[in-house]
């Protein structure tokens, strides 16, 4: 570059200038000779000329010599600033990824070693390598809050112009706000897809420390949302979808930007996407961070990527303001519900795109190609609507944001962290009217024996369901005051290991439960909700009878009129009515004197009524033990000692089941049973699962049988029953005149429930 001071102007005249003099040789002398005069001339006239030429390199232009016409994006992607890294992300690892690192390592010393040795570790490696996939994928598919905001924000993480190059067919960067700048963290220009033209918007983070300092971390200035803005209206009036892209932790606080007009800038984004009639898809790829990414994410569709966060304040920021300490953050990232699930469950957001096991990163083209996917799924969608169904599409979206329900049951994960009153006031009081309602309701029916006022099965179930859950929140609390919650936590941790193996549990775990449980039931009495507990095990007691009471009455109600239906058939009435005339017409008084011809048409008619009646039951899926007890058996009731021997009988076959039960063995197999019980509940139809439990039953029951057979409990049974046979038969033929009685006085007896009970014997086999 060349400088010259005012005095050297002066030899060339006044009506020339000094470019013109440098740039060409006008007046025939060239800027060498020019040179020698004016320097001869400064020691005559002493006048001083000074010249300062500085070497630099040419113009580096964007392009290369010989630019490719074919190249993707066409000759003018040269002028873009994004340009490949020359060095490839150094590999960052997260504290949670360190245990994989240490599985890489030790695949990599082994194929060394294979390697230096000429020795077969063939299979050490697969072995290795099949152990690290699972790793992987165990230590992906349970990521916490607070590790999805970790990858979200992974320095390798790609970005928007990264996704964009890889999606878009063309694509020409837009710049400036026409208001004097142009924000480098909002990118925003043309690009197609599949021959379709979108305006693209998105935060654009660095790569590496340059970048970001040159893209201020993604931190927008009010330049950069009025240069959205901008491109927002020019996508509305040519007709171009918007696709954006929301990678940010917030738009940039400084002092200079609040003087700009951050606020009002963001307003006017906000105010202005709500009027477009253009479609306009917004994608989280990484952070969303507050105003900041809802200022281009007032879209018909939000979309995040699997292990994107989307936020009004970050985790950290959360913390420091609730705990006054950032360290809470774990904590607070859960509370926040920031992930992607959570924001589909609370309708923030529209849907899910999924990332590779190890996150974006892991693959780039490919997160990439589900995006693309994405895009034109939804886009195909808002293809199909107008300009002002879009617009009401976008307002109802936001709209049902934060949509409740009133005095609806509060999660039991939220109770625990409200205040007690909240808590009662939300739930227990709504929870005692109820109770009070229908428990009125069932004394009511009760008064009035009619099933129509009795509450139906699921008003029954239903209740019967809260109170299961209060009372699963109230045994939680009581852990918890009485200091065992870790303790019942890290015993259910052991119980599911050991049943997800699927053998036998082992003894000293037993006894570990065992234990646990009787110290809690122990100390149950000292927690202070256990007047609470006990109320509520009360009122679920009482519902459970309820519900057992509706349920038989519906049964009975059910047969009854199945009965009536049997009965009034034509041809079994015929019948019956055939038969009574007969029996009116013999002037026969009772059973005894009728004819033999006759008695036998009475049973076999009556035989017929009561195979009618077995197929009513049948088919109602109930079975028909006897059609009518034993009259001798009706009547008969054993002396006061062989009662006696009966009870003691029982008690003795009682203690021995339960003894026979404590054995570890034995309650080894029960748990399992207990854990194929539950899988088969998730899993009905399962016959696997369905024959593997009818084994284990056989098993137990076999097991028990056989025990009951060596106690000599067995032989005593026999010899009671003998002597029961022996009192019976006496009975029998003693009353046996006295007792018959015909068909009416039967029904009449059978209405008035005076049947005796007969004492019965614990079958010790029960199978």
């Amino acid at each position: 570059m060349a400088s010259m001071s005012h005095s050297s102007i002066a030899l060339c005249g006044a009506s020339a200038s000094a470019s013109d003099h440098l740039r060409s040789s006008t007046n025939g002398v060239s800027l060498r000779t020019l040179g020698r005069a004016m320097v001869a001339s400064t020691k005559r006239s002493n006048l001083y000329v000074t010249a300062r030429l500085k070497k630099g390199k040419k113009f580096d232009h964007p392009w290369p010599s010989n630019p490719d016409p074919n190249v993707k994006g066409g000759v003018l992607s040269y002028l873009s600033t994004f340009k490949p890294l020359g060095d490839t992300q150094k590999p960052v690892t997260l504290d949670f990824e360190k245990p994989l690192v240490e599985l890489e390592k030790k695949i990599v010393d082994v194929r060394k070693m294979a390697a230096e040795t000429g020795l077969d570790f063939t299979d050490q490696i697969i072995t290795l390598e099949t152990k690290y996939r699972q790793a992987l994928k165990d230590l992906y598919t349970h990521l916490t809050p607070i590790q999805r905001v970790n990858i979200a924000r992974h320095p390798n993480r790609p970005t928007f112009l990264d996704h964009i190059h890889n999606i878009t067919d063309k694509f020409m960067e837009l710049h400036g706000d026409r208001a004097g700048y142009d924000d480098p963290a909002i990118v925003t220009g043309i690009g197609t897809i599949d021959g379709k033209r979108y305006m693209f918007i998105g935060h654009q983070k660095g790569r590496n420390t340059k970048e970001n300092i040159m893209r201020n971390f993604g931190m927008p200035t009010p330049h950069g949302y009025r240069k959205a803005l901008r491109m927002m209206y020019y996508a509305d009036h040519h007709g171009f979808p918007i696709v954006t892209f929301i990678d940010t932790p917030g738009a940039y606080a400084d002092l200079k930007s609040e003087e700009l007009g951050q606020g009002e800038a963001i307003a006017n984004n906000l105010r202005t996407m709500f009027g477009l009639k253009v479609p306009i898809l917004s994608i989280v790829i990484g952070e969303g961070g507050s105003g900041g990414a809802l200022a281009i994410g007032c879209a018909n569709k939000m979309l995040m990527l699997e292990n994107a966060v989307f936020y009004v304040a970050s985790p950290e920021a959360c913390a420091a303001i609730l705990w006054n300490s950032s360290k809470a953050a774990p904590e607070a990232a859960e509370k926040l519900r920031i992930t992607s699930r959570e924001l589909v469950k609370l309708n923030v957001a529209d849907g899910i795109i999924p990332e590779p096991l190890g996150g974006a990163h892991a693959d780039p083209s490919w997160t990439s190609q589900q995006i693309k996917i994405a895009i034109n799924e939804n886009m195909n969608e808002f293809g199909k609507m107008s300009g002002d169904e879009l617009l009401k599409h976008r307002m109802a979206k936001y709209r049902k944001i934060g949509v409740f329900i009133e005095n609806a049951p509060v999660e039991p994960e939220i109770k625990v962290n409200m205040k007690r009153r909240d808590a009662v006031v939300s739930t227990s009081r709504k929870l005692e009217g109820e109770v009070e309602k229908l428990k009125e309701q069932i004394l009511k029916a009760k008064e009035t024996s009619s099933s129509e006022d009795q509450p139906s099965s699921e008003v029954l179930n239903e209740m019967i369901k809260k109170l299961k859950s209060e009372i699963d929140d109230e045994y939680t609390e009581a852990a918890r005051a009485m200091g065992l919650q870790e303790r019942l936590t890290a015993m259910r941790g052991e119980f599911s290991k050991a049943s997800a193996e699927e053998h036998l549990m082992h003894p000293i775990l037993i006894e570990k439960i065992e234990k646990l449980k009787e110290e809690f039931n122990t100390r149950l009495s000292e927690a202070p909700n256990y007047e609470s507990l006990k109320s509520k095990l009360d009122m679920l007691s009482d519902f459970s009878r309820a519900k057992a009471a509706s349920e038989a009455a519906s049964v009975k109600n059910e047969i009854n009129k199945r009965f009536q239906e049997a009965v009034d058939r034509p041809e079994v009435r015929e019948k019956v009515e055939a038969i009574k005339a007969e029996v009116a017409s013999s002037g026969a008084s009772s059973f005894e004197e009728l004819s033999d011809e006759l008695k036998e048409k009475v049973l076999k008619t009556k035989g017929e009524v009561e195979a009618e009646m077995a197929g009513v039951l049948k088919s109602m899926g109930l079975e028909l033990e006897a059609v009518k007890p034993n009259v001798a058996e009706q009547i008969f009731v054993p002396s006061e000692n062989i009662q006696e021997k009966v009870e003691k009988l029982n008690q003795e076959i009682s203690e021995k089941i339960e003894e026979v039960v404590r054995t570890p063995e034995i309650k080894s197999m029960v748990e399992l049973l207990k854990v194929e019980n539950a899988k088969a509940s998730q899993t009905p139809g399962d016959t696997k699962v369905s024959q593997k439990i009818e084994t284990l039953e056989q098993q137990i029951k076999q097991k028990i049988a056989d025990a009951l057979s060596m106690s000599g409990l067995q032989e005593k049974q026999e010899e009671l029953e003998k002597e029961l046979a022996v009192a019976r038969e006496l009975a029998a033929e003693k009353s046996q005149e006295s007792l018959k009685e015909d068909d009416d006085d039967d029904d009449d007896d059978d209405e008035d429930g005076s049947e005796s009970e007969k004492p019965e014997i614990i079958n010790p086999s029960f199978a």
